[in-house]
């Protein structure tokens, strides 16, 4: 018999507590064909996309988190949450299969559940980056490029604020998505600023990969920039 890609895990929200079902993928079974310059995966045909899976959306309340919230509430976040979100939330379960309109429903919803409740700007910043993917995948360029201005904007925050520090970003990786996302909605500045700052500090170390790929984007920020000064020049 073969494998099927999904499982069930028991969550507990860490809102309200209770206990409530969740549908995961076994990363083994996860096929990627290729990767966006900002890290986006292209599932293959015969895979499931796990990207839709990550956002856990607690049934009973509505909150909804990553595996990344802290489990910490600062006084009075969970009456707005109980304001903002549980008194207008419509009992239902995400506990199967999930189609690209649910999956962005439950980022959005995770969004705003990270917003109340003050998550690290390296978490919103995963969020959004990920709601500007799968808006990729529905070709919506406009609502793309909203959220990758959004996070791109948070990924500045957690640099400046150094929130990411006890997390699996690095400084150079967290550098490099304010430069590429910077460049993908048009501040060619500011991308040239940040993939200077990887190019200046490569000695430092690490990431030999993501330092790679900050050259070959400098070097495609500079022919753009050429282009808008020819263009401006005629």
């Amino acid at each position: 018999m073969e494998l099927s890609p999904f499982y069930e895990k028991k969550v507990e929200c860490i809102c309200c507590n209770k206990a409530f079902a969740t549908t995961k993928i076994r990363s083994k079974l996860v096929k990627v064909e290729s990767t966006d310059t900002d890290f986006c995966p292209t599932y293959s045909e015969t895979s499931v996309s796990a990207l839709y899976y990550n956002v856990f959306v607690c049934e009973h309340c509505g909150f909804s988190f990553t595996e990344d919230f802290s489990k910490y509430f600062g006084p009075g976040i969970k009456q707005q949450i109980l304001d903002q979100i549980s008194t207008k939330w419509v009992p239902r379960s995400y506990h199967h299969e999930r189609s690209i309109s649910e999956a962005l429903e439950a980022y959005k919803l995770a969004f705003v559940c990270g917003s109340i409740k003050k998550e690290k700007f390296i978490t919103l910043a995963g969020l959004t980056l990920r709601i500007a993917w799968i808006y990729r995948k529905l070709q919506n360029v406009n609502q793309e490029q909203r959220f990758l201005k959004i996070a791109r904007d948070q990924y500045i925050e957690s640099y400046s604020t150094e929130d990411y520090a006890s997390t699996q970003m690095s400084d150079t990786r967290v550098i490099y998505m304010i430069a590429e996302l910077s460049r993908r909605i048009g501040d060619l500045d500011l991308a040239t600023r940040y993939y200077s700052k990887i190019i200046e500090n490569q000695r430092v170390g690490g990431e030999a990969k993501v330092i790679e790929m900050a050259k070959e984007q400098w070097q495609l920020v500079r022919e753009e920039r050429e282009k808008v000064r020819a263009a401006e020049a005629v």
